[in-house]
């Protein structure tokens, strides 16, 4: 068995850490790697060197990219890879599954969408603009109580009336992991389809689609899957689902085996290739074969368990040198309950996350009031999370934090 240490500190070793930071931002955008660097320039190299032919030869034919990624990607969320694929963007990607798996009017009363109320943007802007031509159906929501959400009060907002649940695996502000197979055997068990958005999960947790049953997931690639900004996107679809034509068809979700005959019908791709769309953007999806690779290398529990015990070091230098500044930390403390970053919350909470930065600390802050820490395991070091919190203690002690404006904002 390799030296778990000696396998992390190799791997942090293969990434670009901005020079004098703590970077503690990788569940919003991860650095980029050596191995990421290398598939990336292999794909131009073909571009350069091949022309149009990189769509078939070199080492990474663009016809097959997207399948190619499936694969790689299908171990991190346990699912088989004809479940997955790699494509468009993470928002895309939900407007194709809505289009897909809500195609048919609904029937009788099951006619709600179930939402958590603080879902991320983009997901409830995506689900309003699809219900917005969808007379038969509307919105509900539930609310996060005390910052987390309550599943027992998700469990009892599931009805006869409800047709799907779309919730978050993690929580974006809070970290709350929720338990995706209790809730998915629920809803079900009620006559409802449900899926998640697994943005801040998938690279970080460890996910076993296909033995939870979900109907459906999506995540984006550039968080702790580290493909870059912009990164090509993935989804899951359940093998039940599978006989269903794509919502928005396009000629990249048709069989590879006739897809360049140019026929005018439709004819899909097997499983979640189907629901590919258009020419898929070979750049954004580069980085992934390298990233893909050196996660793998690792694998997703070692990383799931040295995250944990990041997270931990974390919680426990908040509350050992925090506890009389204002913080409250809102990420839940079991490890079954927790995803890959933690949550504190403060009343100035932008103003401390501009003072981090400018201390060379790279948090993330979430209206209204909360700072996001997020240590990646591939690349964070225990001694970063101890360093990172005793910046912060001095900043706290010398309120140099009230010295920033807080109404000039964060970048994402």
């Amino acid at each position: 068995m390799p030296d778990t240490d000696a396998l992390f500190e190799a791997s942090r070793e293969q990434f670009y850490i901005p020079e004098g930071t703590l970077y503690l931002d990788g569940n919003s955008l991860g650095l980029l790697s050596k191995s990421a660097e290398r598939s990336l320039l292999e794909v131009l190299n073909q571009w350069r060197e091949l022309a149009i032919g990189g769509w078939t030869d070199g080492p990474h034919p663009w016809f097959f990219l997207a399948e190619k990624l499936a694969e790689a990607t299908a171990p991190l969320v346990g699912a088989s890879p004809d479940a997955v694929i790699v494509t468009n963007s993470t928002t895309v990607n939900l407007h194709q599954l809505l289009a897909t798996l809500l195609a048919e009017e609904s029937v009788g009363n099951r006619r709600e969408i179930l939402i958590d109320a603080g879902a991320f943007p983009s997901d409830i802007y995506a689900l309003h603009s699809f219900v917005r031509n969808r007379a038969d159906l509307s919105i509900v929501t539930v609310a996060a109580e005390g910052g987390l959400l309550n599943e027992a009060s998700i469990l009892e907002a599931i009805s006869e009336k409800t047709r799907m649940v779309l919730l978050p695996s993690v929580v974006y502000t809070s970290g709350q992991l929720l338990n995706m197979r209790a809730l998915t055997m629920a809803a079900q068990k009620a006559g409802a389809l449900i899926g998640f958005d697994c943005s801040h999960s998938v690279g970080a947790v460890p996910h076993e689609m296909d033995a939870d049953g979900i109907d459906f997931a999506f995540w984006c690639g550039y968080k702790y899957l580290n493909g870059g900004p912009g990164a090509a996107a993935g989804l899951y679809l359940n093998h039940r689902h599978h006989a269903l034509l794509p919502g928005l068809a396009g000629w990249f979700g048709s069989n590879k085996q006739n897809q360049l005959a140019m026929e005018p019908h439709f004819t899909p791709a097997q499983g979640a290739g189907a629901l590919q769309i258009g020419t898929p953007n070979i750049l954004s999806m580069a980085p992934l074969i390298g990233s893909l690779e050196e996660i793998n290398r690792i694998g997703i529990n070692r990383i799931r368990t040295r995250s944990l015990e990041l997270n931990a070091c974390l919680r426990n230098q908040v509350e050992l040198h925090l506890a009389n500044y204002g913080f409250q930390i809102i990420t839940p403390s079991q490890p079954q309950q927790a995803g890959g970053h933690t949550a504190i919350t403060h009343p100035h909470a932008i103003q401390i996350c501009r003072a981090l930065r400018a201390c060379g600390v790279v948090p993330d802050y979430r209206p209204p009031n909360i700072v996001r820490l997020a240590p990646v395991a591939l690349y964070t070091r225990f001694e970063d999370c101890i360093q990172a919190i005793e910046i912060l203690r001095e900043i706290m002690e010398s309120k140099c934090y009230l010295e920033q404006n807080p109404e000039r904002g964060l970048v994402p």
